[in-house]
């Protein structure tokens, strides 16, 4: 499932050490729909024309942005529910999840096979994915048969039938997932840090479930999550491609007007992650996982974007970064290592981890722990600082590279509050960091206790 905002996440693998790995969601059943989903997430889109956003506003008052673009005939939409997995009862976490598979098994007077062969007929792609603050879906279409496809959508949120059939079929499919990341030692790492970081809080509970939680969850259950926790004040939309703001506005209300006014939300508290614990799982594998954690920042705090750039210096995304170059580079003791801001709505972790060899593992513990307080203590330096800067700046137009990646980022933006215009003046805020803005950024991510989990033999 979803994850961190930064980047987006999707439900095909696990992108995120501290994310679950997604079981369902984004499932394209078809080679007809397998192949549009190629094509639409392949769509280029200049970066001139990612720039420039537009709200819109259908007659019935839905909100979305929107970059239009005709070069090719192809529309792409993803949206996005506040609340995710954190909505789900504290008994039965993976309702959420186990919902995202089930929306397009089946709606209104289409069983899952009619629903299926309806979606191939039209060469329509709709998903939907969980992740902890959203409940998350797309949908890929020709700009032609736009009007089909947003019915359909409008068919599988209104009306999900919930049938016996496919909801014993994907409760197996989930369980079966479940139970192969027992013995996963990066699952088991996440799961560990989950439990720790944020006891007693929506945080600490897998987004997929628990082969208990899921086997539990009844029709009734998705009943009364889809009737309260979708509605169109929690909902944010990103479209882009063949089709016009005069187009759209009315294809939003078919899609979403149906959808009650306001959500049943069950508020979900602030959270200070708790760290500075040691833990260790023993796993017959060849190597061993080792994590670590300590509280960050969240997204709107003013020191995020000179956090982005630390964490870039340290480990987040180049073979230029220091965790890269100590770790593997000097010693060998590693593939790979990274670092990571995790910024939820309600709290906020830096993350970092790699997989060594076990008799190698204490000795990776103490150089990644000294990098990280020799980062708090001194700060990048400014050759650091500056080549940094080159590269996010320089890199930024790969996120445009097409509809799908634009229209997820719309959605990401809506739902961190930034403004529409942030595209156009992202790299200027990059540009505008300073040395003292990233000395003060690394000494408040890295300076809190560390938590420290490994997960490999016992022997190490």
């Amino acid at each position: 499932m979803t994850v961190p905002r930064l980047p987006t996440f999707h439900s095909t693998r696990q992108l995120h050490p501290m994310m679950p790995i997604p079981t369902l969601s984004g499932r394209i059943r078809a080679a007809t729909l397998g192949a549009l989903a190629l094509v639409v997430a392949a769509l280029p889109v200049p970066v001139q024309a990612a720039a420039t956003v537009q709200e819109v506003v259908s007659p019935g008052g839905i909100k979305a942005w929107l970059v239009s673009e005709d070069a090719v005939p192809l529309v792409a939409m993803d949206f996005a529910f506040r609340g995710g997995s954190s909505q789900d009862p504290q008994t039965k976490p993976g309702l959420a999840n186990l919902m995202s598979g089930l929306l397009d098994e089946g709606a209104g007077d289409l069983d899952a096979d009619a629903f299926k062969r309806r979606l191939e007929e039209t060469a329509v792609r709709i998903g939907f994915d969980a992740s902890r603050d959203a409940f998350t879906g797309s949908l890929g279409t020709l700009s032609t048969r736009k009007e089909a496809a947003f019915d359909l959508l409008a068919l599988a949120l209104s009306s999900p039938r919930f049938d016996a059939e496919p909801l014993d079929r994907i409760r197996t499919q989930v369980i079966a997932g479940i139970r192969s990341r027992q013995t996963d030692a990066e699952s088991i790492a996440s799961r560990l840090f989950a439990e720790t970081t944020f006891p007693g809080h929506p945080y600490a509970r897998p987004v997929e479930g628990t082969v208990e939680t899921v086997g539990a969850i009844t029709r009734d259950d998705l009943v009364a999550y889809h009737q309260t926790k979708f509605a169109r004040d929690n909902l944010v939309i990103g479209v882009v491609g063949d089709i016009t703001a005069e187009e759209l506005g009315p294809l939003l209300d078919r899609a979403f007007g149906h959808l009650p006014a306001t959500a049943e939300l069950t508020p979900v508290a602030e959270v200070t992650p708790v760290t500075g614990d040691r833990l260790s799982e023993a796993l017959p594998s060849p190597q061993t996982v080792i994590r670590f954690g300590t509280p960050a920042i969240k997204r709107d705090d003013p020191d995020f974007m000179a956090a982005f750039v630390v964490n870039h210096i340290l480990g987040g995304g180049t073979f230029s970064s220091r965790l890269y170059e100590e770790v593997r580079e000097k010693r060998g003791l590693a593939y790979s290592v990274w670092s990571a801001l995790a910024t939820y709505e309600h709290a906020g972790v830096f993350l970092s981890g790699t997989s060594t060899r076990t008799e190698q593992t204490a000795a990776t513990v103490e150089l990644m722990t000294e990098e990280f307080r020799r980062m708090a203590e001194d700060g990048p330096t400014e050759q650091e600082l500056a080549d940094a800067k080159t590269y996010l700046t320089g890199s930024y137009a790969l996120r445009f590279d097409s509809s799908g990646k634009i229209s997820q980022q719309l959605v990401g933006l809506q739902l961190d509050d930034l403004p529409i215009d942030y595209f156009a003046n992202r790299n200027a805020l990059v540009e505008a960091v300073t040395l003292e803005d990233v000395k003060r950024a690394a000494q408040r991510i890295l300076s809190g206790p560390l938590t420290v989990i490994t997960v490999g033999p016992s022997e190490g």
